[in-house]
């Protein structure tokens, strides 16, 4: 099969990882729209392949986590009236992040429904990745809750954060459905073991949601950017925090996540992401062909 220069693969995933839909990167690269699926979602399987093999045995101090939403195919209440109705893919979607609020490493992510099962899918890969007792801080999201104990016991400093709100902010007109209810406080609650006060805090995290939200399009807000299949959706997500750790320089440490944890000691450029979605190919390529086969 015939494959894009590496120069234009590499333009291709910049451009996906700075916030331009597909339709725009084909117009724009002039290749086709299956060119930049395809090559997304083979970034996407190596992205995770990579991140799941070398995003280990982390030295954190203090994790934060917090989870995005956005939704594919149509929003949850109008999944019933659409095309999609039926499919179980299609509604709301939530992305789980935890990160180090040191080195802003994305220790673990992942996709799904916002229940319980989800937060004990986060806490379990957490868990995983990191060598040492941690001061965890999550927002009030109950779901947080049986998840730290049951995966991290008493081993952890654990304190939530939870924000009070006020009335809406945007007046009776229009406005109030673009303005959310006024933050009035926050409570900081320990739940567990002995966490510094001054550290409860998820401000990180939110700040790390809004790079994620601001760097993808299918996550932008009253557009109809949004994710037409749950797979894409998470390849995406996977190939997004293969950039954010390795590729962009995170502006207050002057260097990628990655290098301030120590997994890697260099930046790396797209061309590198390149290299290890053909690398991944050729690795899985005999594995993929016996599954033919047999």
């Amino acid at each position: 099969m015939n494959k894009l220069p590496v120069a234009k693969r590499a333009q291709v995933l910049t451009l996906l990882c700075e916030g331009m839909s597909m339709r725009s990167i084909e117009r724009v690269v002039g290749c086709s729209i299956n060119t930049v699926a395809k090559l997304l979602e083979d970034a996407g399987e190596a992205a995770l392949a990579y991140h799941d093999h070398h995003v280990r045995g982390v030295t954190a101090t203090r994790v934060q986590c917090d989870e995005i939403w956005s939704f594919v195919g149509a929003k949850q209440k109008n999944v019933a009236g659409s095309k999609r109705a039926g499919d179980p893919t299609a509604g709301d979607c939530w992305t789980w992040t935890a990160i180090e609020a040191s080195s802003k490493l994305l220790i673990s992510y992942t996709v799904g429904g916002r229940d319980a099962e989800y937060a004990l899918m986060l806490m379990d890969d957490l868990r995983s990745r990191i060598v040492n007792r941690v001061q965890l801080t999550t927002d009030g999201h109950k779901a947080y809750l049986q998840a730290v104990e049951a995966v991290f016991g008493a081993d952890v400093d654990y304190g939530m954060l939870v924000k009070l709100y006020g009335g809406e902010t945007g007046g009776k007109g229009h406005e109030r459905k673009y303005s959310p209810s006024e933050c009035v406080g926050a409570r900081k609650d320990t739940i567990t073991g002995q966490p510094d006060p001054k550290h409860i805090s998820t401000a990180y995290t939110e700040r790390a949601n809004l790079t994620m939200r601001m760097s993808m399009r299918r996550f932008t807000r009253l557009t109809n950017a949004f994710s037409k299949k749950l797979e894409n959706h998470a390849h995406m997500v996977a190939l997004y925090a293969l950039w954010y750790n390795f590729v962009r320089i995170h502006k207050t440490l002057r260097t990628s996540p990655a290098q301030a944890a120590g997994i890697t000691t260099r930046l790396w450029s797209m061309e590198d992401v390149v290299a290890m979605i053909d690398e991944h190919a050729e690795r899985t390529a005999p594995i993929m062909a016996d599954r033919l086969v047999g």
